[in-house]
């Protein structure tokens, strides 16, 4: 079963590092990397699918980091 989280953060090595920590982990990126300014909070944020390969079935309740 293949498993989708969408990594986000603000644009900065936070996010960097968690896309890393991800790719460390065997998810596998999905897609390209996503931009959009965050007019509430005045900065850029990111996001980064991220998929894998799971031997256990999917739940709703499913902790998703820590597949």
């Amino acid at each position: 079963m293949k498993i989708y989280r969408l990594l986000t953060e603000d644009d900065n090595s936070d996010f960097c590092h968690k896309v890393s920590e991800a790719l460390s982990k065997g998810w596998e990126l999905y897609g390209d990397p996503q931009y959009g300014f965050d007019h509430a909070n005045g900065v850029m944020r990111c996001a980064q699918a991220v998929t894998k390969d799971a031997e256990t079935p999917y739940t709703p309740d499913m902790k998703l980091g820590e597949q």
